[in-house]
């Protein structure tokens, strides 16, 4: 067993540092477009209907299903649900 320590479950399981940042966009991403549908109290036909995808899309997100969306898929949903997304980029550390 190693010793070795990291910021994020995705930087333990990512083979590189670009995949784990890009799970980690994207988880950040499905929780808050879950949170905002369960906020508004949308049932999986509702949420689908604002969000522009079908109801089993709408399930595979309220799953956790993230190898099934990509970045792209995630800002569209996310501002269709009437969230503000914003990116910011710094030098690494």
């Amino acid at each position: 067993m190693s010793d070795e320590k990291f910021e994020s479950i995705w930087d333990a399981i990512e083979d590189t540092p670009a995949a784990a940042k890009n799970m980690k966009l994207r988880s950040g991403l499905m929780m808050a477009i879950k949170d905002q549908v369960e906020r508004q109290g949308w049932t999986q036909a509702e949420a689908a209907h604002h969000l522009g995808v079908t109801q089993p899309r709408v399930s595979d997100l309220m799953r956790g299903k993230i190898d099934l969306f990509g970045l792209d898929t995630l800002v569209n949903m996310a501002v269709a649900a009437g969230l503000n997304v914003e990116m910011h980029i710094a030098d690494a550390a």
